[in-house]
């Protein structure tokens, strides 16, 4: 497994990390899943030693995944290994049966004390704003609350988990006022809208995090006939039949690389997010030992004109069929 620097910090992570929140359960908030359906402690306990057998040293989580069961497991699991590196978020909350946000100074000490005691840890590496919008940056009351955290030892490094599908005036924010040290945003063959950030954050020393390499597994390939889901599964409002059918109408051309490189569909998925170089590592979900494995076998440099032509597809229309289901 390859390190990369994580921006400007000290920080050696692994390129592929462990994405955690499938092991968090199937957790609702009222009768909204916010997890990947059930799962088997002992399975996701195997997968995350898998995952450092295999040389992933980075783990990303967040205090909303399983309602903290996902960094629980993480504390229980990686308890006597303090070189791992451990990342959290905070900000997204579920209170009352619904869903919402709260990033003002006292919820984010609040959050991270709570999340330091389920890893069983002192400090956090690298603690996030979980889709923070630019009006509570522009407040300035969870940033003061990163900064305080940072002065007490309790977190070593901060940043901003960006929002899915939007343009990102928040990593313009945070760019222009030098604050933070990284960003975690989607990139994958299919949602390729962080592209221009990426030469920009690593420039000004910025850590970059990749998640949903897979879009939600759908660019591994097994539901291209059709899926379905547990209602505790949020994919089971996301894969609709009518968003398979658009990627089955729409990836054909990219997948011809899969015969060039002599690749899966998850090894050019993955191999597309880290032949950028700016990346710093890309956190596919893992829930089995299996999936450890598999996300991080067959990983290349694709040349640059394969790079331009996936990012020349024609992937609007799949695209903008993914938005629609939020």
């Amino acid at each position: 497994m390859k390190l990369r620097q994580f921006g400007n910090t000290d920080l050696l992570v692994s390129e592929v990390g462990f994405g955690a929140w499938a092991i968090g359960g199937g957790a609702m908030v009222g009768e909204t899943a916010i997890g990947w359906g059930e799962a088997d402690d002992q399975t996701s306990k195997k997968a995350i030693f898998e995952a450092l057998d295999r040389g992933i040293n980075f783990f990303d989580t967040a205090d909303i995944y399983g309602l903290g069961h996902s960094e629980e497991l993480l504390g229980e699991t990686l308890k006597d290994r303090p070189d791992v590196i451990i990342a959290s978020k905070a900000g997204n909350v579920a209170r009352d049966g619904k869903f919402g946000t709260n990033y003002s100074r006292e919820h984010i000490l609040e959050a991270c004390e709570a999340s330091l005691k389920r890893l069983k840890r002192e400090t956090i590496d690298y603690y996030q704003l979980h889709t923070a919008r630019l009006t509570h940056l522009q407040n300035g009351e969870c940033i003061e609350a990163m900064q305080l955290l940072r002065q007490q030892g309790k977190i070593r490094y901060w940043g901003l988990s960006l929002n899915t599908y939007e343009p990102y005036p928040e990593a313009e924010y945070m760019l222009e006022k030098e604050l933070g040290h990284g960003f975690q945003l989607v990139l994958n063959m299919i949602n390729q809208k962080a592209l221009p950030l990426l030469p920009r954050a690593a420039d000004a020393g910025y850590g970059i995090i990749a998640r949903m390499p897979l879009q939600f597994g759908l660019l591994t390939g097994k539901f291209d006939k059709g899926a379905e889901f547990p209602e505790n599964d949020h994919r089971s409002k996301r894969l609709t039949t009518e968003v398979v059918d658009a990627y089955n109408e729409s990836m054909d051309e990219v997948w011809t690389l899969c015969d060039k490189y002599n690749l899966s569909k998850t090894e050019l998925a993955m191999s597309f997010i880290l032949s950028h170089s700016e990346v710093s590592t890309v956190i596919p979900g893992i829930r089995t030992a299996a999936q450890a494995k598999k996300n991080t076998g067959g990983i290349i440099k694709l040349q640059e004109e394969d790079l331009q032509m996936i990012k020349k597809a024609d992937l609007d229309f799949l695209m903008e069929k993914i938005i629609q289901q939020g």
